[in-house]
């Protein structure tokens, strides 16, 4: 059973979500899909960030509404992600979506992988 939070556990902000309404209006995605967001094994740091878009919700997601923007994230990834917020980021350190985790006690120096 999928459960919609309207209360987000996972913040997108506005430069995020900018950025997300504009890759999909550059690759034509439909606006019915949802980005997907996860952890999996992997990086430096034991577990990597994964984005991308679906057409709909898996058995088991949480489905996130945040700045017009669904979100569906998997129970186990929603336990690393609670109270992360998604962001944007295209100064001079590199472009490219940035993931805000409280829960991250350790991170490596590309920011693409952590540990809990």
């Amino acid at each position: 059973m999928n459960e919609t939070i309207n209360d987000a556990e996972i913040k997108v902000s506005e430069k995020a979500a900018k950025e997300i309404r504009r890759i999909m209006s550059e690759n034509k995605i439909p606006e019915n899909y949802g980005l997907r967001v996860g952890v999996k094994g992997g990086g430096c740091s034991g577990l990597t960030y994964t984005l991308g878009f679906d057409a709909g919700s898996r058995e088991g997601d949480a489905i996130i509404n945040q700045e017009d923007i669904k979100l569906f994230v998997d129970g186990k990834s929603l336990f690393y992600l609670m109270g992360t917020e998604l962001d944007f980021s295209d100064g001079l350190n590199g472009k490219g979506f940035v993931f805000n985790n409280p829960n991250a006690a350790k991170t490596c120096g590309c920011g693409e992988s952590f540990s809990a």
